[in-house]
């Protein structure tokens, strides 16, 4: 019997090898000398393996490979081996217009994209070589594609791999279920508004042990479509650089988002803030978790808002749907240093009158500050809403706050419910603010706060 099960497991094998084909495309006529365009024989192989029910399409020998946009398949696996580079084309004309779109509004600049898949399942995108945009302004100064979009897809793995220099965002992943993203390493500095993984309206995806430098959010998750909630995700043993926001959630939020984990995660030198969350389209948030954490220089290492505007491409302008709510969200056990940084450093959680924001807990928050406020600052009430008639950009930004907020620690409003227990606030330099302040907080429970 046992013999049986070995020659069995033999012969598993040897289909297995046999019926899986693996197309390495230098063998089928590819230059890697970085001009060359490659696309028809990229293309041809990514369909020759979808057509043979799977297979692998190997772009390997070092050097640059050249192409303009590719159309992933079912059961399809784009593997780039290490030293090799998949160059993605300068030109704009060589970007197929079939690629969906951008879903925030005014910005269709974003439509075209380097590689797509729509209403595929089970397809890879691995190896430790390079996928490398080309994005840099002398090549796409107007329409700027992104190197990544995948719609209504099950079954996705990106593994391992370089994502570089993207003319817009990393990617987009719009409807989709199953996302394993682990080991990548996202570099997207070359051009403006270069996010790293925006996730929208996608569930069951798991982010892990990747590092992220971007000139825009390094990770959003987000709804554009009342009908596909973002739900079921876990991001932990990341590294997060950024012009911007490290996570942000929200913006787009039409549907609900929820059920969401971060852990085990560190943030440095971040323009913006590190958690940015935000409901303003109609939707609802909750259910997330924030453990585990240590941040660097970030301004804001939370920054909750309510905000009623509109963000999608396809929502009415002129129609704003009632918020719902934004509730049950826990940060344990946060380590953050901003010594180094201005006055404009708080962690500020804010609804808007009528909308509150709901069941927040703070436990276990270090949180060091440079300080420097002065009497005009300690003695400002003048603090914008976070509204439309208030706001002077047309996203719910620190900047509408118009300058440094009375508080050097946190700054709360239009809160019901809140627990802040064992956290502690060290301001080096000399400051005429409190450390904390409650605008309109109702059923707040405090402890071992310093």
């Amino acid at each position: 019997m046992k013999h049986r099960i070995i020659i069995l497991s033999i012969v598993c094998c040897i289909c297995t090898t046999l019926f899986s084909q693996v197309l390495e495309i230098s063998k089928l006529g590819a230059k890697n000398d970085g001009v060359t365009d490659n696309t028809s024989i990229i293309q041809q192989a990514i369909d020759s393996c979808n057509t043979a029910g799977g297979g692998t399409v190997l772009i390997s020998g070092g050097g640059k490979y050249v192409s303009g946009t590719l159309f992933l398949k079912s059961f399809v696996t784009l593997h780039v081996s290490n030293g090799t580079t998949l160059l993605a084309s300068p030109r704009i004309s060589d970007y197929s217009d079939k690629t969906y779109k951008n879903m925030y509004k005014k910005e269709p600049h974003m439509n075209k994209c380097f590689i797509y898949a729509e209403n595929q399942e089970s397809i890879s995108i691995e190896g430790v070589g390079t996928i490398d945009g080309n994005g840099d302004k002398k090549n796409f100064s107007k329409e700027r594609p992104m190197l990544l979009r995948i719609k209504d897809c099950n079954h996705i793995t990106l593994k391992d791999i370089t994502l570089k220099d993207p003319a817009a965002w990393t990617s987009a992943w719009l409807y989709c279920n199953d996302i394993s993203v682990s080991g990548i390493r996202i570099s997207s500095r070359v051009n403006n508004n270069g996010d790293g993984l925006d996730f929208d309206g996608c569930e069951n995806v798991r982010v892990t042990n990747s590092s992220f430098d971007t000139s825009d959010d390094c990770i959003c998750l987000q709804t554009s479509r009342v009908d596909r909630p973002c739900r079921k995700v876990t991001i932990n043993n990341c590294n997060f650089i950024s012009k911007w926001a490290g996570i942000r959630i929200g913006l787009l939020s039409m549907a609900e988002i929820s059920s969401v984990a971060v852990s085990n995660c560190s943030f440095s030198d971040i323009s913006d803030a590190g958690l940015k969350i935000q409901q303003n389209e109609g939707g609802c948030m909750s259910d997330m978790v924030f453990d585990d954490l240590v941040m660097n220089n970030v301004p804001r290492p939370i920054f909750m808002t309510f905000c009623k505007q509109r963000a999608c491409v396809d929502a009415p302008q002129d129609k704003l749907d009632a918020l719902k709510f934004l509730r049950n969200i826990t940060f344990n056990n946060i380590i953050v240093n901003n010594e180094q940084l201005d006055k404009n450093s708080a962690i500020i959680i804010s609804g808007i009158p009528g909308y509150y924001i709901q069941n927040i807990s703070m436990n276990n928050i270090n949180f060091r500050v440079s300080g420097g406020g002065n009497v005009e600052d300690a003695k400002r009430r003048d603090i914008p809403e976070f509204d439309l008639t208030s706001m002077k950009t047309h996203w719910p930004e620190y900047t509408c706050l118009n300058g440094a907020l009375p508080s050097y620690g946190l700054y709360l409003r239009h809160i019901d419910g809140i627990d802040l227990s064992n956290i502690t606030v060290k301001c080096i330099n000399n400051d005429k603010r409190k450390m904390m302040r409650f605008i309109d907080v109702k059923n707040m429970t405090k402890s071992n706060l310093k």
